[in-house]
């Protein structure tokens, strides 16, 4: 067990070199494809999406997915070391990608490696994706279709080791209010600006009914808005943007009937694909997580799992907070208590 984690942190600062930010994962899919063929496995691709199953995979079993994503944010100027060169002490690993999600892909793949010749009582199929960041048809959407019968998935995200049985959905609106333009010094046109206000306010103020009991409230965020071509002419048109976070209670579609309601705005959902997933507590693997001392949460965050036609957890390495800032890091005793801890579940995984 010593030697197969200190491998799994060589291969950490190994994928911490290779730069793959969404739709440009190639280089790195290639590493661990390579990787994955050199430890014996019989690997399957589809651009730049990898998988592979275990030795005894048989149809007629249940079916456990492990997923993890690939891809990576692209690093922001505030960074104070080199992104692509991990930098390690006694401790931890900063790099790229180090928290998310990569300590979480070295995890996974180090436990698919010890169990690959292992029958158990249900097939394990290790899957790593591209795009997760941004939710892209080329990643787990893709993969999706070349994968065989799925009942159940761990997600591989910074977790810190929890199961969040629940993930908040979301759903981003293209939202326009038009006026008419007119000369600003006169009393003429009529301004984009001043009839979205009311619109805006409601996206400020509204509460939805039903609160979840993992995810909370559904949560609406006016993240951009854009108006006026200059200071002198009456705006005809103001465009904003809405995230909206669902909560399980309501589907994506569900929502967006509710806001068309309650608005004056034409509003466009760029998509309705990515909804809130819930497990439910009485769930046979959420009595199982209980017995494993596995602590159960529900996520404000999106992952791969939104885009799953079937039941998952997210249960990863590290810690959500770090994801995406400067200095990204991973501490090496998460990698070692993680490999334990999957290992252990996996043995005894019931679904």
């Amino acid at each position: 067990m010593e030697e197969i984690k200190n491998q799994a942190i060589d291969l950490l600062k190994k994928l911490i070199s290779i730069p793959s930010f969404s739709r440009e994962e190639k280089e790195k899919a290639d590493y661990l494809e390579s990787y994955l063929v050199q430890q014996g496995c019989c690997v399957n691709r589809v651009q730049n999406n990898i998988w592979c199953l275990t030795q005894s995979y048989d149809p007629t079993r249940p079916t456990l997915l492990l997923n993890s994503h690939i891809d990576t944010v692209k690093p922001s100027d505030s960074w104070s070391v080199n992104p692509f060169k991990a930098q390690e002490n006694d401790t931890r690993i900063i790099g790229l990608g180090a928290n998310d999600a990569h300590a979480s892909v070295v995890s996974l793949l180090s436990v698919f490696l010890m169990l690959k010749d292992v029958l158990l009582p249900y097939n394990l199929v290790l899957a790593l994706s591209a795009e997760e960041e941004i939710s892209g048809k080329n990643g787990m959407e893709l993969l999706l279709q070349h994968l065989p019968k799925i009942d159940f998935a761990i997600v591989g995200e910074p977790t810190q080791m929890k199961a969040a049985i629940a993930e908040k959905g979301l759903m981003v609106l293209d939202c326009t209010m038009y006026g008419k333009s007119g000369h600003a010094a006169r009393n003429e046109g009529i301004n984009a600006i001043e009839l979205a206000m009311k619109d805006l306010n409601w996206f400020m103020t509204y509460s939805f009914e039903n609160k979840h009991h993992f995810l909370g409230d559904v949560k609406m965020s006016v993240t951009q808005i854009n108006a006026g071509t200059q200071h002198n002419v009456i705006p005809d048109k103001c465009h904003y943007v809405v995230d909206v976070r669902s909560n399980a209670c309501y589907s994506n579609k569900e929502l967006f009937s509710i806001i068309q309601q309650h608005v004056q705005s034409n509003i466009v959902a760029r998509s309705f694909r990515l909804n809130a997933s819930n497990l439910k507590e009485e769930h046979s693997v959420c009595r199982f997580l209980q017995k494993q001392g596995i602590e159960m949460f529900g996520s404000a965050t999106l992952s791969d799992l939104a885009l799953m036609p079937f039941n998952g957890i997210k249960l990863g390495v590290g810690d959500s907070a770090r994801s995406h800032t400067a200095d990204e890091y991973i501490k090496k005793e998460e990698i070692f208590d993680a490999i334990d801890v999957y290992y252990r579940l996996l043995c005894q995984w019931q679904f």
